[in-house]
């Protein structure tokens, strides 16, 4: 049961006899105040009486089952009125505030029996994950509105909220180099590891090394008698490459750079750089790791690669706990025994945190090619040009220290055979698939 304001209200009308009654004494004055008190209590408990059953309602809910992150949905909830009597209820949907609801998440109804009525609320989650609510609370109102019957009822909504994917921005301007680097517009690629293309004419410009003696030989030009046409071979990256990209959950990806957590950071790198691959024809295998494997998509190719990378990485929080890179290397050899490219999304930043990862690079340069991916804190630069003040020029040195730390630990990465990419969160993604651009046209990978 509860108490409206209209029954607050009902009961402070009453100190309107007390003071009518109270000249003609007190005895007079107490009887009409414990009347009125009497009074609203009988009407209230009238009321009650009188109110619909909050427990005789079907609820039906209706909401998609995935949202990318900050994009609004809207959930609907269904109240159908089971009972027998008119239904005017307030009724509360009890989403987390993580899921961002619009507004008041109270919503009064005026339900009929045998009808139904909807409660839309607009959701825009700020969080990634599962965003649930799992119970419903009715408060039924009689019809003077003084009393309540009150019930919460179990009704579960989950709403799956993914990361994303803002640098798909910069998906089209790479997919047109890579066009390029598969042929499909007027340019040669040359380097170890490139497949044979096609064998065409030499046009000038054509680099000599790539003419094929042999084929010019088997084509005989009729514009010249006992000549020939000069033939050259054409090449392509290599496809069907194999890429495995692992991303950090330790404590350090719990860091924010630039109002934005590392780790969300490491997601939108992994799907521009992993949409990119796909469309370049090589298979992307994926780990969340600190200590074990928290995510996991292996094996999957095609269309269907974004979707279950977007699911595995929802879920996923960094962990306060240190990272154990030691356990990566066999991680990695039960995904694939040939040569692969190994990205690395984490911090390296500090020689500190970086000694367990530059510990085992060696084992993974030695049968892969390497990338150590990390984001560069922007505010650090701007810091270190600043000597307006004291206190700049002590934040100045503070920067210019931290610096020599990631340079530091850079140099560590190539001494160790791996490329380190490192730049601000929104300049790391398209940084790394211009680096993954670079290998393969380099025939690298």
């Amino acid at each position: 049961m509860a108490v409206t304001g209209r029954f607050v209200l009902l009961v402070a009308l009453g100190v309107v006899p007390v003071v009518v009654l109270g000249s003609s004494g007190a005895d007079a004055a107490w009887f009409a105040l414990l009347g009125w008190l009497a009074l609203a209590i009988g009407l209230g408990a009238l009321d009650l009486s009188l109110a619909a059953s909050p427990r005789r309602v079907s609820l039906i809910r209706d909401l998609p089952a995935k949202v990318r992150l900050g994009e609004p949905v809207v959930s609907s909830l269904t109240v159908v009125n089971t009972g027998e009597r008119m239904l005017r209820a307030t009724v509360r949907d009890a989403w987390e505030p993580s899921a961002g609801v619009a507004g008041a998440n109270r919503s009064r109804l005026a339900v009929a029996p045998g009808e139904r009525r909807s409660v839309r609320l607009q959701l825009t989650p700020w969080r990634r994950g599962d965003r649930r609510t799992e119970q419903v609370t009715i408060r039924s109102a009689g019809p003077l509105g003084l009393w309540c019957r009150q019930a919460t009822l179990a009704s579960l909504g989950r709403l799956r909220v993914l990361p994303p994917f803002h640098s798909r921005v910069h998906l089209p301007s790479r997919l047109t180099r890579l066009r390029e680097l598969d042929g499909r517009t007027p340019m040669l690629v040359r380097g170890q590891g490139t497949e044979f293309d096609s064998i065409r004419e030499y046009v000038r410009g054509d680099d000599v090394r790539s003419i094929d003696w042999r084929a010019t030989a088997r084509h005989l030009d009729p514009a010249a008698r006992g000549g020939t046409k000069l033939m050259v071979r054409t090449w392509r990256p290599e496809r069907d490459r194999r890429i495995v990209i692992v991303a950090d959950t330790s404590r350090t990806a719990a860091a924010r750079v630039a109002d934005e957590p590392r780790l969300d950071t490491a997601w939108e790198s992994t799907l521009l750089l992993s949409a990119l691959a796909t469309h370049a024809g090589d298979r992307v295998d994926f780990f969340a790791w600190d200590r074990r494997a928290r995510a996991r998509v292996t094996g999957v190719t095609g269309s269907q690669l974004l979707a279950r990378l977007v699911d595995a990485m929802a879920g996923v929080e960094a962990e306060l706990i240190e990272a154990d890179w030691t356990g990566l290397p066999a991680q990695i050899r039960a995904v694939t025994s040939r040569r692969a490219l190994v990205v690395l999304l984490t911090a390296a930043d500090s020689p500190g945190s970086a000694r367990g990862l530059l510990s085992v690079l060696p084992q993974l340069t030695a049968r892969h090619t390497v990338l150590v991916a990390s984001v560069q804190d922007p505010e650090a630069d701007a810091a270190a040009a600043r000597r307006d003040t004291l206190d700049d020029v002590y934040l100045a040195a503070a920067s210019e220290r931290a610096r020599l730390d990631v340079d530091r630990v850079a140099a560590a990465i190539r001494q160790s055979g791996a490329h380190p990419v490192s730049a601000a969160p929104r300049d790391l993604p398209p940084a790394l698939a211009d680096r993954y651009l670079e290998l393969k046209a380099a025939g690298l990978l």
